[in-house]
């Protein structure tokens, strides 16, 4: 079975790039990324009620409070 070089994922990555366009490229890796890491736990049978990135919910739990402070400061 032939295997892929680095000349053959380069001319891959062109043509993606002419299809989605450089715009596009993160979304479609992260949605990626997103898709194998789901797939990577659900194969491990990790709990899906685990909090994969504490540090965002940390932050948009605190993205409110934040508003509140700055609205009452601009009222005084």
């Amino acid at each position: 079975m032939p295997t892929i070089g680095p000349l053959e994922i380069i001319i891959i990555l062109v043509i993606v790039l002419l299809i989605f366009g450089p715009k596009r490229l993160p979304d479609l890796g992260r949605s990626l990324g997103r898709g194998l890491r789901e797939f990577k736990d659900s194969v491990t049978g990790k709990d899906s009620g685990d909090d994969e990135r504490p540090e965002l919910a940390r932050a948009e739990a605190d993205a409110p409070a934040e508003r509140r402070e700055r609205t009452s400061a601009d009222a005084s």
